[in-house]
Formats: structure tokens, sequence, C-alpha cells
């Protein structure tokens, strides 16, 4: 047991998928834009209407329905999750550096079966995972509900920005089928859900609260991300949307972990204090290669930074503030539909 933690988001920090986004479009007619259409709504309810006990992240309960409308099981998701997964690049170089220097986690709102995969493909303990346990073999409606829920699909295809139609769908019509009670019944790990998982780890590890880092891209990352820097520990936007831009305190953008590694290895041998020097100097150092010899990185992460990144391409790695956000924030959005394209880069 270490005395520090080190806590990921998977989809934008480890992986490029969005797995449930890919679940819908692999599976569901026209599921892609249906898929769009619902986390849309759901940036809304979470940001904007900030709805009572909602989560955000709950698009991946909004899908259900749809997807048991197809007869999907569990055994679907699970081959599916296994066949599909794309990691960012050296994030497995990342993970095996990380067993030897801190206490490592993934926190996802991802559902279990792709997180199961994914801590295989990985190498990362599924027990030392946090995921949105969903059993789908659970889950099933009548005939007649499943040409209702085929209709309702149609309807929010046909107008995606109806937000008080969609109220009336998923809140007063859906939640009239029996298969509601089991879907209320499912914690999404994400927003309030991840916040709770890093209190259990926080207990787990008995460590000082201000002993973590995490790490995060999207809307569901806001609360970890805020908890981590209220706290004195190292938040970090990877990649990240408007949403953990403006509440981390670091960005990085960059094609590969390796980035994260080097802030990784300092904070893991050093502290806080040394990983914000670091920070400075590396935004004002004319030789990096002599930097990182200063600093002491991991000779296997020095010399992979060096490979991956030259004079003309350096990634980003800034302390986030009023007067560089809009610049990261475009970066970091180029970045984020360039590695994952730019249907899940537009994801919230």
């Amino acid at each position: 047991m270490f005395e520090k933690s080190f806590i990921t988001d998977c989809e934008g920090p480890l992986t490029l998928n969005d797995n449930a986004f890919e679940l819908a479009a692999k599976f569901i007619e026209n599921g892609d834009e249906l898929f769009k259409i619902l986390s849309l709504y759901d940036d809304y309810l979470a940001d904007i209407v900030k709805k009572e006990n909602y989560k955000a992240g709950n698009t991946l309960k909004l899908i259900l329905p749809f997807f048991v409308c197809e007869n999907l099981k569990n055994k679907d998701f699970v081959d599916f999750s296994r066949k599909n997964i794309y990691s960012v690049n050296d994030s497995k170089l990342l993970l095996k550096y990380l067993k030897n220097a801190m206490n490592t986690y993934i926190v996802s709102t991802s559902y279990g079966q792709y997180i199961e995969a994914v801590s295989n493909y990985m190498e990362v303990p599924f027990e030392n995972t946090f995921y949105t346990n969903v059993d789908v073999d659970s889950l099933s409606l009548s005939d007649d509900e499943i040409k209702k829920v085929g209709q309702f699909k149609e309807m929010i295809l046909e107008n995606p920005e109806d937000y008080e139609l969609f109220d009336d769908i998923f809140f007063t019509q859906i939640a009239e089928m029996s298969i509601y009670e089991k879907i209320k019944e499912i914690e999404v790990v994400g927003g309030q859900g991840k916040k709770l998982a890093i209190d259990d780890i926080i207990a787990r590890d008995n460590i000082d609260v201000n002993n973590m880092l995490y790490i995060g891209d999207s809307i569901t990352d806001v609360e970890p991300l805020e908890f981590a820097r209220a706290n004195d520990g190292i938040s970090i936007s990877f990649n990240g949307n408007e949403y953990p831009l403006k509440v981390a305190e670091i960005a990085i953008v960059s094609p590969s972990a390796i980035t994260t590694a080097v802030i990784a290895n300092i904070y893991a041998k050093f502290d806080k204090s040394k990983v914000l020097r670091f920070i400075e100097e590396y935004n004002n150092s004319e030789d990096l290669k002599e930097l990182f010899n200063q600093y002491e990185i991991d000779l296997q992460i020095n010399e992979k930074f060096f490979e991956v990144f030259s004079d003309e391409n350096y990634p980003i790695i800034k302390v986030i503030s009023d007067e560089n956000y809009e610049e990261i924030l475009k970066e970091s959005k180029y970045m984020r539909t360039n590695i994952r394209g730019e249907d899940i880069g537009g994801l919230g």
C-alpha cells in the first residue's frame, strides 16, 4: 500500500472508446444519432436543470430500454467490449509504471462488462475498478412496450431538441413500465457517483485526503475533480472538454498517456508543489531533456517521452487560468476529436 492514490477515468485518459455509444451504434438502427441526442439531454439535466438526484452519465440508463428492444444480453455487451478496446497510446506503459508507484484505480461511468474487459486488457485488478453495474439479462419489456419504445425512438430522432417531450417519455411514459423499477435501482458511477467512489478509495487505502491524483475528461468527472482540487490533491483534465477544464487545476493535451506518466512520476516521488514547479519550468525551459534529468524522471518514461515527442510537438501541460482557458479549450477539444473521432469527441 502506497501513501498516494492515482485515480483515473477510463474512457478518455486510458481508452479512446465510448463503449455505450459504440454499442448503440452497432446494435440499434440509428443508434449513434439516438445516443448523441440523449447525451446532450443528459448534459442538460445534469448541468442546466440540475435535476434532483440526477447524475451526469445517466445516458447509460436512458438508452437501456432501446437495448432491450434489440434483445441484447450481457453476453453481447461482453463479447463486443472484448473485441473493441482502443487504448490511448502508451496507457499500458502508464499503468505498468503505476503498479510500483501509487495505489491505482479506474473510476468509470462505463458498464461493468466493458470495464472488466479493459481491466483484463490493461492488467489492472478488477477489484480496483468502479463502474456502472447493469445486468441486462434482468431487463425485459412486453411486446406492446417494445412497440411503444420503438415509437419513442422515432419521436426522439425527429425532435432532437424537444426536452419537454423527452421528460414525458422517460419520466412519465417509461416510468409506468415495469422495467423502470429495475433501471431506477441502477447506480450510475458518474458525477457524484465518482466522488463517492473516491470516498471509498480513501477509506480503503487509509490515505490523507490530499494525497490523491484524479484525472478525467468529461462532465462525469466534474465532482471528483472539484473534490481533488478542494482538498489540495492533483486534479487533471486530459484532452477534456469545457466541463473538466472549468474545474481542474492542470490541463494535459496529448495524444499519448506518457505525458500523464511524467506527472504521475513526479507526484509519486515528491509532492504537489514539485509538480506545479515542474509545469512552470516545463513551459519556460529551453532544454526539456535536462529538465527531465533534474526531476529524476523514470528512465523508461523519459526515453518514451522523447521518442514520442520532439521540439516542434511537445504536449501541453499547463496550470489552467482565466487567461489561458480559451486557448487550452481550443487545443484540448481539437486533440479530443482528433484521436477519438468527432462523434465520440463531441459527447459530453
